[in-house]
């Protein structure tokens, strides 16, 4: 995951092009900012120097089958020059921050009744055409506004602001998904209504956004019939980490030899409590139990809210 894939050395941009940027310090390990252009960060947040690693630590060969599988090791991960104690005691670094960050995102929707959602998935998974099909379908009924997380462009902010949807861009640069701080800013600069809808379309991948909570109430993974029915097993934390998973682009089935059951299956064997709703923007197949299950999730969000307001006036 991102201990080792340089993730955060690059520039990041909450708000599109004119706004106030920022940048990850180097060796992201503290998940420090820094405002582009000023000092360099503090030795504090460094990585480690690098040391020599007997490969054999955290990298198992399967002679027989040629498989190198180089998440063999306590950290799941492999990267040259550091040890896996090293490395898990940085990915602790990491998501302790990222974790205790979400935790404050976590309680500000909460008090504010708004149902967040974390929508993950590979690319072209047909994330933004489907949030476009929701928010048209929940016009004049739901109060809404999306983060769009992307490397670079505002392409698909402004497909969503085309439906009248408020969205903020968050642009990671060479960052490969969204983390609490990013998100955290993002809500500092947006009107959200109370007991609104905040549907949060992180950058397309499979492997890092699962680890990173942004304080979300639930993580949505989008699985296209395009991609093939064993991307459960492949990349099981995503699946794992998601309390839905949304089969998209079902119209396509005739077309294509993917096995619904199976892929369901297969996501089943990874997190058996995850739910399934299969999905066509084009047809709208799919859509109505889909806004049912947002419109559930906003009814308890309000719930809560309005039990913790009597709460504290019991206090």
């Amino acid at each position: 995951m991102c201990t080792v894939c340089g993730c955060g050395a690059g520039e990041v941009n909450i708000g599109g092009a004119g706004r106030a940027k920022a940048a990850r310090a180097q060796g992201g390990a503290t998940r420090a900012w820094k405002a582009v252009n000023t000092a360099p960060p503090a030795v504090e947040g460094a990585l480690p120097e690098p040391v020599s690693v007997d490969a054999r630590e955290d990298t198992h060969i399967h002679s027989g089958d040629h498989h190198l599988h180089f998440g063999a090791g306590p950290a799941h991960a492999h990267a040259p020059g550091l040890t896996q104690s090293q490395m898990v005691k940085i990915e602790r670094d990491i998501l302790g921050k990222n974790d205790a960050r979400a935790d404050e995102n976590r309680r500000h929707l909460a008090a504010r009744g708004i149902f967040a959602l974390n929508l993950v998935s590979s690319p072209g998974s047909g994330k933004t055409t489907l949030l476009v099909r929701t928010l048209t379908e929940l016009a004049g009924r739901v109060p809404a506004a999306v983060i769009e997380g992307d490397q670079q462009t505002e392409f698909d902010a402004e497909r969503i602001r085309a439906t009248g949807v408020p969205a903020l861009q968050i642009n990671t640069g060479k960052g490969c998904h969204l983390d609490a701080d990013m998100v955290g800013r993002a809500l500092a600069q947006m009107a959200l209504a109370d007991e609104s809808l905040l549907l949060i379309e992180n950058v397309g991948n499979l492997v890092c956004p699962a680890a990173f909570d942004l304080g979300e109430a639930h993580k949505v993974a989008i699985l296209s019939v395009t991609e093939g029915e064993d991307k459960p097993l492949k990349y099981p934390d995503m699946f794992a980490a998601a309390d839905l998973m949304l089969l998209n682009k079902v119209d396509l089935l005739p077309h294509l030899t993917f096995d619904v059951e199976r892929a369901i299956g297969y996501a089943r064997r990874v997190n058996p409590a995850i739910e399934v709703i299969r999905t066509s923007s084009t047809t709208g197949e799919g859509i109505a139990d889909w806004l049912a299950w947002l419109e559930r999730g906003m009814a308890k969000a309000r719930v809560s809210k309005t039990q913790a307001s009597l709460g504290e006036q019991v206090d």
